[in-house]
Parts: C-alpha cells; structure tokens; sequence
C-alpha cells in the first residue's frame, strides 16, 4: 500500500509540471495579457481552496482511498482541457476544473498517507512528498525536452494518457490493501483503554476509523492545534512559491546573472527539497518532529538569507538549496499532525492555509519589492521560516502526548 500511494504522489507531481511548462505555450494560443493570465492561473488556487474543504467531507464519508482513487482519474482528464481552449474566460473555467482536481488529490491522499503513518507505527510522511517532488522535476524535465517538437495539445494528452494508465495499473493495490486500515483502525479503537481514551480526549477526540471512515469531532483546542500545524504549512509554502516565481529573476536582475543559471535557481531548490525529503524518515525517527520542524526552520532562515542577500550568483545558488533542504520535511510534518489529530478535515484545513501561503507568497514579493527591493522582499522567506521554527518549538508538547497515546493504544491491542 505504501508503494501504491507514492505512486500517487509521484503522479500529482509529474502530472501538475507538465502543465506548469506550457504555460507560455496555451498563453500565446489564447491571446492572454500578462494580467489575464493571471486571472485565469488565479482560478487552479480558487478551485483548489474551494475544493480542499469539500474533499476532507467526502473522505469522511467515503474514505480516503476511494476518493484518491477518484480524484486521480479526474486529475489527468482535466489537464488535457486548458489546450483545447481558445479564449481567456474558457481557460479560467477549465483550470477551475483542474485546479478541483488537483486539490481534491491533495487532501485525499494526504488523509490516506497519515492512516498509513498511524498503521505502520514509522514517520514515513516525508517520503510520500519526496515522490511529489520527483514526479514534479520529472514532469518538469520531460516538458522542458518535448516543448520544442510537441504542441500543447498532444502532450498534455499523452500525460492525460499515461495517468490514467497508472491509475489503473496503481488503484487495485491501494483499494485492496487500504481496505485493511478500517478493521484495524477498528481494533484499535476497540483496545484503547479507559485511560487513553481521558488522555487522548485531553488533545483531541477519540479515532473512529482510518482511511477516512470517520472523523475526529474537533473541539476549540483541537481546532486551534490544528489551525496552528496549517499555519507552519503556510510560512514553508509560502517559501516555495517565492522562491519559484521570484528566484531566477532575483539572480538575473540583481546579480546579472546568465538567464540559463538564473533558471536553476528553482532547480537547486526543488533538487535539494527532494533529496531532504527522502531523508526525512530518518530525521524523524533519530531526531522526532520538533526538532526537525525547528532545525529546518532554522536551516531555512539561514539559507534564504544566504539566497537573498549573497553579492555572487554561486553564493545565491547554494542559499537556496539550504533553503530547500530545511523547508523539505516542515509541510509534510505540519500536514501528518494535522491530520493525526482531525483526520481528514485536519489534513483539508491544514492544505488549504498552507496553499493558500503559496498563493499570497508570490503577489506579496512583488509589492515588497516594489516598496523596497527584491533582495530585501525576499528575506520574508527566511522571516517566515524562524516562525515556523519557533511554533514548531511551541508545540512541542503534543508531540510526546501522540507517543503516550500510540504507546497505550498498542498495549491495548496487545492485551486483545
């Protein structure tokens, strides 16, 4: 099952690329202004937010897993529509689509992935982000080769075809053994003792199954937990967004850099976030979350200082992939607690604040730097990672509360 949803992963990604490098292309067929392209991008986050909350009450309803399912047929369907379009209010009502689609997976797999954590007892959490961000500079890659030889339309067909050939090859496994979480989930909740159930009510309510077969009711605390682990996913967020949008101009712009270098500077970024991500298992289980969420968010803060204020192209470069490394885990620990404590409506609220910092990150920057410098705009980057840091640092104590509660739930399976 963990292989099955880390193909998932690895297909929002590589799915989500291979339109992100034709854009200019669909631009120029439709005739869009810079400002009504905006517009019509504006609709992917719009669909995306309004979607995120919806899909965490569908995975209550009908688990996680089938709604993954789902949403991962819809989500290569919809890519192969903005090409077919040829006016500006026609592409924003079909990235309206896709942008559903894509949030809809977020949240879905998201809920499945920390059922899968809670099952395997193992902080495996940033292994499935890593495969995200794999398939993205696959798809990205891939984009970058055929976008000299292939219009929009066929490629974005082909990768319309190749995911739902993977979701066909993929969906049996992850429906078959997602099907075991509910029982066990079950057992668990039937085993928890009198005890942990006082402990576990004292942070938040008790489980009433995984993979989306039931939520946890959120009282005020939990809610405020939760709003406070989507928070951290908006200050990392809002890091990937600005460095995405705003790097490469800031190496071209202030350090003269060359445009090819200055295009590596998402690159180094994304490369060095993938590679933390991969390690993000051991992080976890030699250093535990916070100090890995207040490490990397320190690391972070250094990094993108480093990115924004270095005076040689080479400096900037290395800043930000430290940036990348220590934003790497943050979003998928901030998402798995989120989670952990609110099941899929956690993992909706969370997604969507931390979506929403990469939505707000990019047009912020441009003001910033319009009041002061890009330099200076960029270093909310790294301010924003020290919060990430110090809240990680402030929720320390629901991390050792989740450990007592785990422990007592597996001494109560035992027992049974």
């Amino acid at each position: 099952m963990r292989v099955a949803l880390t193909v998932f992963f690895a297909l929002d990604g590589f799915v989500f690329a291979g339109w992100v490098v034709r854009i200019p292309a669909i631009k120029e067929q439709t005739g869009a202004s810079a400002a009504q392209l905006g517009l019509a991008l504006l609709a992917v986050s719009a669909g995306a937010v309004v979607t995120m909350t919806l899909t965490g009450r569908l995975c209550t309803r009908f688990g996680s897993i089938p709604v993954t399912v789902a949403c991962a047929v819809l989500l290569p369907l919809s890519v192969a529509l903005p090409p077919l379009t040829g006016s500006v209010l026609v592409l924003g009502l079909v990235l309206l689509i896709f942008g559903a689609a894509y949030g809809g997976i977020s949240v879905a797999m998201n809920s499945a992935a920390v059922d899968l954590v809670r099952a395997l007892r193992r902080p495996v959490m940033p292994s499935f982000h890593a495969a995200f961000s794999l398939g993205g500079m696959l798809g990205s890659g891939l984009g970058g080769l055929v976008a000299g030889r292939l219009s929009p339309t066929p490629h974005l067909l082909g990768i319309t075809v190749v995911g739902l050939a993977v979701t066909a090859a993929a969906a049996p496994t992850l429906l078959r053994h997602g099907a075991s979480l509910r029982p066990r989930a079950s057992v668990d909740a039937a085993a928890t003792p009198p005890s942990a159930t006082t402990s576990a009510d004292a942070n938040a309510p008790a489980e009433q199954g995984g993979s989306g077969a039931g939520e946890r009711r959120m009282d005020r605390r939990t809610r405020g937990l939760v709003s406070v682990f989507g928070l951290i996913a908006l200050c990392t967020a809002y890091g990937e967004g600005a460095i995405a949008d705003w790097g490469p101009l800031h190496l071209e712009q202030d350090l003269h850099a060359h445009p090819g270098v200055a295009a590596a500077a998402y690159s180094c970024f994304a490369f060095a976030m993938t590679i933390g991500r991969f390690s993000g298992t051991t992080l976890l289980e030699r250093l535990g979350r916070t100090r890995t969420v207040v490490g990397g968010g320190a690391t972070a803060c250094a990094g993108m200082l480093l990115g924004a204020l270095a005076p040689s192209t080479g400096l900037a470069l290395a800043g930000f992939a430290v940036t990348g490394l220590g934003l790497a885990n943050i979003f998928p620990v901030a998402v798995e607690r989120a989670g952990a404590l609110a099941g899929p409506g956690g993992v909706a609220a969370a997604s969507t604040l931390g979506y929403g910092g990469m939505l707000v990150g990019p047009p912020l920057i441009g003001f910033m730097a319009d009041w002061y410098s890009l330099p200076t705009a960029l270093t909310s980057v790294a301010l924003l990672a020290g919060v990430a840091a110090v809240i990680g640092f402030a929720t320390r104590r629901t991390e050792s509360t989740d450990r007592t509660e785990i422990t007592e739930r597996t001494k109560g399976t035992e027992r049974v």
